[in-house]
């Protein structure tokens, strides 16, 4: 049996490789199309490879080369290598490190790696849909806030969407010559950003299912099944709560027990999306159990301070997400979660 941790580049892959239970040998450098082939000799010697590194920019293209050959590919969450703390951080180590954790769990202590689910190609074509539609979203308040900035620099009416034609045609009669050309500037961009992120929007909304709870949204209802690929990837509430990161924090020793901030060691985009939904839940699910026992917080009017609010809504999204895989699992019906149901219409 041989393990090979891989710290992974763009121009070179570095390799320790060890030898069922002997100590790990000196690292080696491959360069990114040698590595795989040299995989391929090793499995095609008889032996059992398994592979592990950390997830980055470049993908899951290394594992699924690695799987297609039968060697056992895994991809970790990034972490902190250095154990000790020495303060000396190389690529040798790091591959190493890896290295001695996959022998660890390969022996059976599961705990050593954090691995990552990888996604099925399609599952990451569907997903890349709504996280290119929310790249165009944020580089349109980007330059949105350039123009309003400009304008409120200037003592000008500065209105929330200025580059729309019906807000422009009033505006750009009040400007100074010399500041138009600069707003027309970013004006075209912003049209043609508004243009690409309502084609997405519409091509991503016409995938989501004609019944959901009132106030999940079918967007978000979307964007939430495309992050999670498969809701049956969990076995229990306590692993969907993990994954959305809105699990509480904890440094206990003794007799004390202290409970920070949210860990936030899920997918990002699932948590902003799950808080984003659960103001809609107060809004429009006051009935629903997690957000009735907090509307003395949350509803409107309540005299609470916005670090109560924070700790009610994400209590309240924790619940939401574990609602939503007891529905996507058929563990549940809506109505018996105290869900109200939406029926949208479908897109002609």
């Amino acid at each position: 049996m041989i393990k090979l941790g891989v710290d992974v580049h763009a121009a070179c892959y570095v390799v320790v490789a060890q030898h069922d239970h002997a100590l790990p040998r000196a690292p080696r450098r491959f360069g990114p199309a040698e590595f795989v082939p040299w995989v391929a000799t090793l499995l095609a010697a008889g032996h059992t490879v398994h592979v592990v590194y950390e997830a980055c920019g470049f993908g899951f293209g290394l594992q699924r080369q690695l799987t297609a050959l039968g060697a056992h590919g895994l991809v970790v969450a990034p972490q902190k290598l250095d154990e000790r703390r020495t303060g000396v951080k190389t690529d040798a180590r790091d591959a190493a490190t890896l290295c001695q954790r996959l022998s660890r769990y390969v022996d059976g202590n599961t705990r050593e790696l954090a691995v990552v689910r990888v996604p099925t190609e399609e599952e990451e074509r569907r997903r890349h849909l709504h996280r290119q539609r929310g790249q165009l979203v944020r580089h349109r308040c980007k330059l949105e806030a350039a123009g309003r900035g400009l304008l409120v620099n200037h003592g000008q009416a500065a209105p929330s969407h200025w580059h729309r034609p019906q807000t422009w045609s009033r505006l750009q009669k009040l400007l100074p010559d010399w500041l138009r050309p600069l707003l027309e500037t970013y004006r075209p961009i912003l049209l043609a950003l508004e243009e690409q992120i309502a084609a997405l929007t519409a091509q991503i909304v016409a995938a989501a299912p004609q019944e959901i709870p009132r106030g999940i949204g079918q967007l978000s209802s979307v964007i939430l099944t495309r992050e999670v690929c498969d809701w049956h990837r969990f076995k229990n509430r306590r692993q969907v709560s993990s994954y959305t990161g809105l699990c509480p924090g904890e440094h206990s020793s003794g007799q004390k027990r202290a409970q920070g901030s949210v860990t936030k060691c899920g997918n990002p985009r699932l948590r902003t999306c799950l808080v984003e939904l659960s103001w809609r839940l107060v809004r429009f699910q006051p009935d629903y159990p997690p957000v009735k026992k907090r509307l003395g917080v949350l509803g409107k009017g309540a005299r609470a301070t916005s670090a109560q609010r924070k700790k009610a809504i994400t209590a309240v999204a924790r619940r939401a997400a574990v609602d939503l895989w007891r529905l996507h699992t058929g563990q549940c019906t809506a109505e018996q979660l105290g869900f109200t149901i939406h029926r949208s219409t479908p897109l002609a």
